[in-house]
């Protein structure tokens, strides 16, 4: 009864990670709104794959890696606010451009794929994630652990993500939202834009700051 509870409370503190704002939420929610409803949640399993890929090397320890190599923690941090600051650019440069909106909860295969590897590559794109999952894997997690655990927390960390982003997907891909993006879909995509990319610069800046 005692392990389950440090699991919940582990999933709790993942999950509370997931809801705080970020470019995740930006960039499901976009895809909800200007996509279909299928575009979103696809969006979400490649949120929630991301979160059992952490998950997964936070287990096998390979974060301690990150931490105890400066160099190349910083170059992914680089590489991850570089992509973020290219993803954020994009959807400002895309933003006065007329776009179909999905009325259904069905989209094309290769929409939908690349709905999920957008996803999945957001997710990805900080390394900082990385950390907060080993970080928080050491700090609650009991000593020693049980196999079993390790074994479970990574397709339940995957569903804790997944959940989220997919309430999130549900949400803005209802009607009421898409109607308001039509109407202000250049503002709109060039505030995501400018979230995005300045959420980008910052993994940049604090990466370099950091390490000097």
């Amino acid at each position: 009864m005692h392990e389950l509870a440090i699991l919940f409370s582990i999933l709790g503190v993942f999950l509370l990670g997931a809801i705080s704002p970020g470019p995740s939420f930006v960039v499901v929610s976009r895809i909800a709104i200007s996509g279909s409803r299928a575009d979103g949640v696809m969006a979400a399993i490649g949120m929630g794959i991301g979160g059992f890929l952490f998950a997964c090397i936070a287990v096998a320890g390979l974060t301690a890696i990150l931490l105890q190599v400066e160099w190349l923690n910083l170059a992914l941090r680089l590489a991850g606010g570089a992509y973020l600051v290219w993803l954020g650019i994009s959807i400002w440069r895309a933003a006065p451009k007329p776009i179909e909106v999905a009325e259904t909860a069905t989209g094309r295969p290769s929409t939908l794929w690349k709905s999920l590897l957008r996803g999945l590559f957001v997710q990805l794109s900080n390394p900082k994630t990385a950390i907060f999952y080993a970080s928080m894997f050491a700090a609650l997690l009991p000593s020693p652990t049980p196999s079993w655990m390790l074994f479970v927390l990574p397709p339940l960390l995957f569903l804790n993500e997944f959940i989220w982003y997919a309430i999130v997907a549900l949400s803005f891909s209802s009607r009421g939202p898409k109607a308001a993006y039509l109407r202000s879909k250049v503002w709109i995509d060039r505030a995501a834009g400018m979230v995005v990319g300045a959420l980008g610069v910052k993994l940049m800046t604090d990466s370099v700051r950091s390490s000097v």
